[in-house]
């Protein structure tokens, strides 16, 4: 009988939202979309629905070490993603377990606030991101308001942003959809000093986990070997259609559909 290929794993190191719309289970759904395996390591639980965070606790790092290193000794780990860390020893537990994966593309999803507003870090999180953990991500994929929090700019456009932030990682993309324009501006910044837009429709309505979506499909393409520009693109495109489908399974925010409802049939 012939084996089909593996299909590539991606370790995911993030928080778990009970909801079902955000966090580990978004990474999921969208790696699967992708075609690739997810290795889900829980880096925090928290107390949330479809509308706002309540409380969250981040793990201890043994156990979080414990989980992603028994994933590093038995899967080839091709991506790495990176959502909800929580605390400062919760970014120098990852960056612990990144100097075990040399060359590994790594996608941050600097995640510090939820879509209500709910923080998901300590205040200092931001700070440890951008200084010690930024600078081994191949990229990382802040929302405008993530991006003001990570270069202290409250008021700074997405070029200004980068400006700052470049600095202290290879590539950034920073996405929009937080003003009331009628298309959607997402901005890729290079290294190298060039720059991509991608547009697209603006969508009614709000969403849980776009974020998430968004970095797991990026993580996902790269650890297919799509080029990085590339990949974006996929991503984007991919994370667009699955608002575009969205539920509202509660009475908060919308849920990206990741699957199809065929998926299985």
């Amino acid at each position: 009988m012939k084996v089909p290929p593996s299909r590539p794993v991606v370790l995911c190191l993030s928080g778990h939202d009970p909801s079902g719309g955000a966090g580990l289970q978004a990474d999921i759904e969208a790696l699967l979309a992708q075609g690739c395996h997810a290795a889900p390591t829980v880096t925090a639980l928290t107390v949330q629905d479809t509308q706002n965070v309540r409380d969250f606790r981040v793990l201890d790092r043994e156990w979080v070490l414990a989980q992603a290193q028994a994933v590093i000794a038995d899967l080839p780990v091709s991506a790495v993603k990176l959502g909800m860390l929580g605390s400062v020893e919760m970014v120098d537990t990852v960056i612990e377990l990144l100097l075990q994966l040399p060359g590994i593309p790594l996608v941050c999803d600097p995640v510090l606030r939820a879509g209500g507003g709910g923080a998901l870090g300590q205040d200092d999180v931001g700070f440890a991101l951008r200084e010690r953990l930024l600078p081994l991500a191949l990229i990382a994929t802040p929302n405008l308001p993530e991006a003001r929090l990570l270069a202290e700019l409250p008021e700074g456009s997405a070029d200004q942003c980068a400006a700052r932030l470049l600095p202290h990682c290879r590539h950034l993309l920073i996405t929009g959809g937080h003003g009331d324009e009628n298309e959607i501006h997402n901005r890729l910044y290079l290294r190298d000093g060039s720059r991509h837009d991608f547009t697209c429709p603006r969508l009614p309505g709000s969403y849980h986990g776009s974020g998430c979506t968004l970095a797991s499909a990026l993580a996902g393409r790269l650890a297919l070997g799509e080029e990085l520009v590339s990949a974006v693109r996929s991503a984007l495109d991919y994370t667009w259609r699955t608002l575009r489908d969205a539920e509202q399974p509660g009475q908060g925010q919308y849920v990206p559909r990741r699957l199809p409802l065929d998926f299985c049939g």
